[in-house]
């Protein structure tokens, strides 16, 4: 943190402390449900549609794991293969996503991000990325490394919970 900015305001006398990090992290995923929910809202989707379509991004982006199947989607999001199905319906229906059969295994389906829904997903969370560009641009590249390890912790640790 530069000199010139001022700390963010915590919960107790640990700055870093557990209490600090649960406040600061819950309000964090506070404000990003909140942003989903808006965004689920202006596009006519439930949040779990919403949830489904982050999960469809990331795993684009996981070369190891390839496109998401139906079935990992179910079990990605602890949902029943029926409630993943009615999820998918809707997305496709709205544009967001396009099922594919693979080319070496017609039962098996994929799902991807379909370019109309990936354009409104951009436009609407647009203010988002300039938001974290911003925040990010307060930080050396040496603190955004402390970061990314804590964040990557963080998510191995909440995974092991879920299992």
């Amino acid at each position: 943190m530069r000199s010139d900015d001022v700390p963010p305001v915590l919960p107790c006398d640990d700055p870093i402390g557990l209490q600090s990090f649960a406040v600061l992290l819950r309000a964090m995923n506070a404000e990003f449900n909140r942003i989903a929910q808006e965004f689920a809202q202006a596009q006519g989707l439930h949040l779990t549609d919403v949830q489904a379509l982050i999960a469809v991004l990331d795993a684009e982006h996981d070369e190891d794991a390839g496109p998401i199947t139906p079935g990992r989607l179910a079990a990605h999001m602890n949902l029943t293969t029926g409630a993943v199905t009615a999820c998918l319906d809707r997305l496709e229906k709205a544009g967001h996503i396009r099922r594919v059969r693979a080319a070496s295994d017609r039962r098996v389906v994929h799902v991807h991000y379909a370019q109309a829904g990936r354009e409104a997903a951009r436009e609407y969370f647009r203010p988002l990325a300039r938001s974290t560009d911003a925040a990010r641009a307060r930080f050396s590249p040496a603190e955004l490394q402390v970061v990314v390890r804590f964040l990557s912790e963080m998510n191995d640790q909440l995974a092991r919970v879920r299992r």
